[in-house]
């Protein structure tokens, strides 16, 4: 079959692809939030007239990088039918036309994508460039009720929530109200966290997730005042901690510990999840709450016939002789 490839300035070709099953940052309204809120998209569709599948992108300092924000936990293109290897290598080749250069990311390995981009964007003829840049944590419950899965965590997180969970109240909500999100910024915005700078772009996340019925804010107050607050979804048998935060002065109180242990019961035992997703970061904490570790990778594409890529060519040649040189 003839396979085409058509390029858009906005996201509606996304509408209908995809698995009903996909992630939070996998969807059509995850875009098409992004396009409202200042993303200029450049999205790549391929089609045989029975498969189609459609590579979200948008224009970088540099060249071609998905379309995303830095809090989305991964990136993949998005499909319609199965078998849709031979589309991406011909979007691959089509891209040559629009830029010399694609970074990728953050791409996941345990379901193959980062493998499919490597060997479709190779094929193609780009020099391609991956590396993992990043560590995603997770939590498989296994069937686990939240008591069996609190027997296996560390004894000294256990006994620290079993002394301080009477002086901390928890409050958990599943409907989106404005002022405790409010809470929750002001929260956020006195603790150690870095400024966010699109809190726009997050707070319209919360009510898009709010909208599927898996939006999860836990609020942790100390003698009535708020001193943390957690941001979760839960959707398709999976929760996603997406947003934390406490006050430096609760932590007497271990009151973000505190407010963990609640929310895992939570959607432990009454979402009943499969799958527990802590995002991606280094944080030495996640490791006490979580059982996994996945990489995610950065892939760079270069079109060695272009000169625009050849400086960063030379540069990476550069940077594979570099240990060469200092064993010899």
């Amino acid at each position: 079959m003839v396979i085409t490839v058509s390029y858009h300035d906005t996201v509606t070709k996304l509408q209908g692809l995809g698995s009903p099953e996909a992630g939070p940052f996998d969807r059509y309204e995850w875009y098409r939030l992004l396009e409202t809120h200042g993303a200029k998209p450049l999205v790549a569709v391929g089609t045989d007239g029975e498969r189609t599948l459609a590579v979200p992108l948008m224009r970088g300092s540099k060249g071609l990088e998905p379309l995303t924000n830095w809090f989305a936990f991964s990136w993949r293109p998005v499909a319609k039918g199965e078998d849709t290897t031979r589309i991406l290598v011909e979007i691959a080749h089509d891209l040559k036309k629009h830029t010399h250069r694609l970074d990728l990311f953050p791409l996941t390995a345990e379901d193959g994508c980062y493998q499919q981009l490597c060997q479709a964007f190779e094929h193609a003829g780009w020099s391609v460039h991956g590396e993992q840049y990043d560590k995603n944590h997770v939590l498989h419950v296994n069937g686990r009720s939240f008591a069996e899965y609190w027997d296996g965590r560390p004894g000294r997180m256990r006994s620290t929530v079993k002394r301080k969970a009477s002086k901390v109240d928890i409050q958990i909500s599943n409907v989106f109200q404005l002022d405790e999100w409010e809470t929750y910024r002001w929260i956020y915005d006195r603790s150690w966290k870095p400024i966010e700078e699109r809190a726009d772009i997050l707070e319209a996340f919360a009510r898009l997730e709010d909208s599927r019925g898996a939006y999860r804010l836990g609020i942790a107050r100390i003698d009535g005042e708020p001193v943390a607050a957690q941001f979760w979804s839960v959707e398709s048998d999976m929760a996603f901690i997406h947003k934390l935060a406490h006050l430096e002065s609760a932590q007497p109180y271990s009151a973000g510990t505190v407010l963990s242990a609640a929310l895992f019961k939570y959607v432990i035992d009454v979402d009943r999840v499969g799958l527990i997703d802590f995002g991606t970061g280094s944080d030495a904490y996640k490791r006490d709450w979580m059982d996994e570790r996945r990489p995610r990778f950065h892939l760079t594409c270069l079109d060695i016939r272009q000169p625009a890529a050849w400086p960063a060519l030379a540069k990476r040649m550069l940077g594979r002789l570099a240990p060469r040189k200092a064993q010899g």
